[in-house]
């Protein structure tokens, strides 16, 4: 089968990831880097790859197979609609954009044209978070009551030397929660109801540097989320899992899941449960689930080469990542409000038209 050409449009942190991605997949040809910065085009001249400013630049003899957007936050819905109405299938990195009503014109444009829409929320595609899904799914943690997650990281101060970095739309909500409300409504359903606290006390910038988030899932499940990328320690997602071996990994957790018959530990999955009937006073017993070690980049770009080819819907669809964006939407509302935001009364629909 001849290798797909895919064109990275973005070479920041996670477009050369991607990129990375597709030189090494057997499947995939890196056709071109688009990026209008100095370093973007330094990049594709050292990979041997060619370059361009601007998606409109790229002739038709050199026309893509696909093309993976991983452009700053606020350029998504520009950047995808570029790609959408050149008829190319999208791999857009998260968030589909920090806007519910810019996302569902990107939504109902890719619908309309027939144009397939990838959401770039790789954890889905994790081997461990597919078996956790099945452990929900199975029963053996009984009827899931309550779930917490954490994202304690330290940010460098010349991480923030990049300007979007420092303005709306790019503190850790937009950047990394977003990934954990993800898996939560991927693991637990629909998300009812939310109230949030912010604060960006420690650097003084336009974005939040901490959030602290209260859920309530449609079936009666309540869920918090703790974040800061201000603060030294080992749980978070990427300090916990190895997904990225950029990062020091440490034997902890980052989520955790509780239900009446036992409670589950993420990322290692171990299940904790009573032999007998539950009772705070006798031993648990502890069992932890094997999973294969992937790189959930990797099998979503196998899976954005199916989704190419049509041979596969998109897992993590437009529609998929505009519910996720409206979760996203409520926390800073409520945070900038102080209310507890209903999302079954702020016009969330499956219909992306309607927002």
């Amino acid at each position: 089968m001849k290798p797909l050409e895919i064109a990275v449009m973005g070479a920041g942190l996670i477009g050369r990831r991607h990129a990375e991605r597709v030189m090494s997949e057997p499947g995939t040809v890196l056709s071109a880097v688009i990026d209008p910065s100095a370093a973007g085009r330094d990049f594709a001249r050292n990979a041997g790859i060619r370059w361009y400013a601007n998606f409109q630049d790229i002739g038709a003899e050199d026309r893509p197979d696909g093309v993976i957007v991983a452009t700053p936050n606020q350029l998504h819905v520009e950047n995808g609609m570029e790609v959408i109405a050149a008829g190319i299938p999208v791999l857009l990195e998260k968030p589909i954009a920090d806007d519910v009503d810019a996302a569902a014109r990107l939504v109902a444009a890719g619908e309309t044209a027939g144009v397939p829409l990838l959401i770039g929320h790789h954890r889905r595609h994790n081997p461990m978070i597919q078996a956790a899904k099945q452990i929900v799914d199975g029963g053996r943690l009984g009827r899931i009551v309550t779930v917490h997650g954490t994202f304690w990281v330290a940010k460098p101060e010349d991480y923030f030397d990049i300007g979007w970095r420092r303005e709306a739309g790019a503190g850790p909500v937009f950047v990394n929660l977003i990934h954990d409300v993800d898996l939560f409504r991927f693991l637990f359903g629909d998300v009812d109801a939310v109230q949030a606290m912010e604060s960006h006390a420690v650097r003084g910038h336009a974005v939040e540097d901490s959030a602290v988030v209260l859920l309530r899932f449609a079936n009666g499940v309540l869920a918090t989320l703790n974040g800061s990328d201000a603060v030294a320690a080992p749980w978070s997602w990427e300090a916990t899992t190895g997904e990225n071996p950029a990062y020091p990994r440490y034997d902890q957790f980052c989520y955790q899941v509780g239900g009446t018959k036992g409670s589950l530990g993420i990322p290692d999955l171990t299940i904790w449960t009573s032999p007998s009937k539950p009772d705070w006073l006798k031993p648990l017993a502890e069992e932890r689930v094997p999973f294969p070690a992937v790189d959930p980049l990797c099998v979503q770009l196998k899976h954005f080469c199916d989704v190419i080819r049509g041979d596969a819907a998109p897992l993590i669809s437009g529609r998929e990542g505009l519910a996720t964006l409206r979760v996203i939407e409520a926390i800073k509302r409520s945070a900038g409000s102080g209310q507890m935001i209903h999302l079954s009364d702020d016009g969330a629909s499956s219909d992306p038209q309607k927002v």
